[in-house]
């Protein structure tokens, strides 16, 4: 199997690069390698994937961190690294609750019940979609490492048939309390119990399955509705969708971050859509009926005689759906007129007889453009 490329090198960023720096080249190279502009191509086809798999990683500041740190590894499920997070914290209160059981007690201040419900960890997941997907709206399916309770023991951490403990030191509180005399007087400092490691509770005979955390980590393929007119880098919160909370708290939420593929024909500036269409010189001056692509099909555009390069039309009710209401924004047309190139000499001709007429052969300026005359 190949070894993957460096995501910085991929995108062809710095590491220090901006998230600005960082969207601006990967809509460069999903521009370049889309697989609608290169139809059959395995090797473009493999760079727009790699392309979209750098950014789903750089463009999440928390996935950019543990990538800079732990590089590929970080999102290898087999090297012990979880989508939640590293090691088996999520979901037990983590760091947060050992450094305040070690601080929070000084003075004779007490810690939180140990046994008391608290919620989940949230997880964060990323989802790509196409312009068109983020426009209408669609349901996708992620995959998330998630903490739930285990199924042997209900969460107990006790083998099957067994029940814990209250631990006989701290009383269930899962915090001692050491009295000293000071020059000062009496002072009071807390500590977790070092008997039951500030749960409250000891396991003599710990769950096999989950090895007595009441918990275990599983896959899960999670269903995600995407709302129409979802914009790129926006984030959809699912509740419950994240690790599942301790001592019967709520579960935590899912965070998806949304990546919206380039298309290979239209823009997107907030709820308008924006397309070049090229026009022939001859429709430009003389006016024609074109037909035009949309997010809803071919439409017929009417080209008015004597179009200038860049006029820009407005097809209303054509762009993306308002993500809170009603609606639609406007598709905008810029058209840009096609010069003809090998021509033939009647064609030449042609042209030349259409510049005298409009007077356009008088000098060596007019000349310069339509060709000197042969003498």
């Amino acid at each position: 199997m190949a070894e993957k490329r460096d995501y910085y090198e991929v995108l062809g960023v710095r590491k220090d690069a901006t998230q600005d720096e960082i969207k601006k080249a990967y809509r460069k190279l999903t521009k370049e390698n889309h697989p609608d502009l290169h139809p059959g191509d395995k090797a473009c086809e493999e760079r727009f994937k790699e392309a979209n798999e750098a950014y789903e990683i750089l463009s999440d500041e928390e996935k950019r961190k543990k990538y800079d740190q732990f590089g590929h590894a970080a999102f290898d499920p087999n090297a012990g690294y979880g989508a939640g997070g590293f090691g088996d914290f999520g979901g037990f209160g983590g760091f947060g609750d050992i450094f305040s059981d070690i601080f929070g007690g000084f003075g004779g201040a007490s810690r939180a019940n140990p046994n008391a419900p608290r919620k989940g960890e949230s997880l964060r997941a990323t989802v790509n979609i196409s312009f068109e997907e983020a426009a209408f709206g669609c349901k996708k399916e992620v995959t998330v490492g998630r903490v739930e309770p285990c199924a042997d023991c209900k969460g107990s951490g006790c083998a099957p048939g067994t029940t814990p403990e209250i631990c006989p030191d701290c009383k269930g509180t899962g915090q001692v309390t050491v009295s000293q005399r000071t020059p000062f007087g009496m002072m009071q400092s807390s500590s977790p119990c070092s008997k039951c490691r500030g749960t409250g509770k000891i396991i003599h005979q710990p769950c096999k399955t989950c090895r007595g955390m009441g918990s275990v980590r599983r896959q899960h393929k999670i269903e995600v509705n995407i709302p129409a007119g979802i914009d790129d880098g926006q984030t959809i919160s699912k509740p419950g969708g994240g690790n599942a909370g301790v001592n019967g708290g709520p579960a935590g939420d899912l965070l998806v971050s949304v990546i919206v593929r380039p298309h290979a024909r239209f823009e997107r500036d907030g709820t308008s859509v924006l397309l070049e269409q090229e026009i022939s010189y001859a429709q430009a001056a003389l006016g024609a009926e074109v037909e035009v692509p949309t997010l809803d099909g071919k439409v017929k555009l009417t080209i008015p005689e004597g179009t200038q390069p860049g006029a820009v039309f407005r097809l209303r009710g054509r762009g993306i759906p308002y993500l809170r209401g009603s609606g639609r924004g406007d598709q905008f047309v810029s058209v840009t007129v096609k010069v003809p190139k090998n021509l033939t000499g009647s064609q030449k001709e042609l042209l030349r007889q259409f510049a005298a007429s409009m007077g356009e052969l008088d000098g060596d300026a007019g000349r310069g453009i339509f060709g000197r005359k042969k003498k």
